[in-house]
């Protein structure tokens, strides 16, 4: 059966949809500034709460603030709702931000992004997004054995820029011993 090509249309937009969302996540926990910027129209206004402004001024917020009061962190995003109407699309997706801080517990959050994205120029990208935080929590610590500790250590480092391994190209891994 040959697929309705309006159909395959609508799913590659909404795949291109949610390849943004998830370069935004990446981004931002690995300081990458261009990512970053990729998601949005140079025009997009993000609204964070502590931050309103343009893409520019977010990305340059977004990682002088988690370079501040983190050690580490994951955006992690899950359900995604995508109504598509042409060159304009409307998301709701629910995220989670899990944060180790440096001077205080570290701590969940949960919450939604509300964007609307506009296709120009063949690109999506967001034109405008709601940062909605729905709730957190302090997280309290984790004794983890030695063992545990040293095998966490033996994959590697992670690091918040372009050193991290999952910019490697090619990915090269550790070969087991024998």
């Amino acid at each position: 059966m040959i697929p309705d090509p309006q159909r395959l249309l609508e799913w590659c937009d909404r795949q291109e949809i949610l390849d943004c969302i998830h370069r935004y996540c990446r981004g931002v926990d690995r300081f990458d500034r261009e990512m970053i910027l990729s998601v949005y129209h140079p025009d997009a206004v993000d609204d964070h709460g502590l931050f309103v402004g343009g893409p520019e001024e977010f990305a340059d917020w977004a990682i002088a603030y988690h370079r501040q009061f983190q050690e580490a962190t994951h955006h992690i995003v899950t359900n995604h709702h995508c109504e598509l109407d042409g060159d304009t699309a409307h998301t709701e997706t629910y995220w989670l931000f899990s944060g180790i801080n440096k001077d205080a517990p570290s701590t969940l959050h949960f919450g939604r992004y509300i964007d609307r994205f506009e296709r120009r120029n063949g690109r999506w990208a967001i034109a405008a997004r709601a940062c909605i935080i729905e709730w957190h929590a302090a997280l309290g610590v984790l004794p983890m054995p030695a063992e545990a500790l040293a095998a966490y250590a033996a994959v590697g480092a992670t690091a918040r820029d372009r050193s991290d391994k999952s910019y490697q190209r090619p990915l090269e891994v550790r070969r087991k011993p024998g």
